[in-house]
């Protein structure tokens, strides 16, 4: 399937939502699964000059999502009797009840950039683009979540650490929006379009 994948590869290919290991993504999974809503796959960029700084997520957290500009709540755990989105942090401080919460949640990012970075610099940008879940996803990084980022670079452009890890957040942010509105009902479970 790896093979297939790489084989298929191109530079026009720009499909986000359900497709690929977005197919199996969801969020606000505090009541468990038949609670949860449909997530997916997103993508972003941001160019700077010559800079160019691009994130791909696939969105499963246990937290709901929010859209980093707005900070409206656009995902998460759903009430589908009462037709409404509820918030998993007002859940987590009130009466909570655990359900079974085997469910695997992993957010998964990658920042692609074509600044020159050594080892020690994409790990800080990495580090960096967490701050971009923290900025769209509440709560992120429970115990019941395995989110991680990696960083890759084509090293061709001299650019500031600093300022490739920023935009990395920023995009990262974007990205978890754009798997989100992208998505659409899967499963038995409603997405943003089906709500909004």
């Amino acid at each position: 399937m790896g093979y297939n994948a790489a084989k298929n590869a191109n530079t026009t290919e720009n499909r986000q939502g359900c497709v690929g290991c977005g197919m199996g993504a969801t969020v606000g999974k505090i009541l468990g699964p038949k609670n949860a809503m449909k997530s997916g796959l997103g993508s972003a960029t941001i160019e700077i000059g010559e800079l160019k700084v691009s994130a791909m997520v696939v969105v499963n957290s246990f937290g709901d999502v929010y859209d980093y500009k707005t900070n409206k709540q656009i995902a998460g755990v759903y009430d589908y009797n009462g037709k409404q989105m509820l918030n998993t942090l007002d859940i987590f401080k009130g009466e909570y009840n655990p359900v079974d919460l085997s469910m695997k949640n992993t957010t998964i990012g990658v920042i692609g950039t074509n600044a020159i970075l050594n080892k020690a610099e994409g790990n800080k940008i990495a580090q960096m683009a967490h701050n971009g879940f923290a900025r769209s996803i509440n709560p992120i990084h429970t115990m019941f979540d395995g989110d991680t980022i990696f960083t890759m670079a084509t090293n061709k452009v001299i650019a500031d650490v600093s300022l490739v890890g920023t935009i990395a957040t920023e995009a990262m942010s974007m990205a978890i929006t754009n798997a989100i509105v992208s998505s659409k009902s899967h499963g038995g479970l409603l997405s943003f379009k089906d709500i909004e």
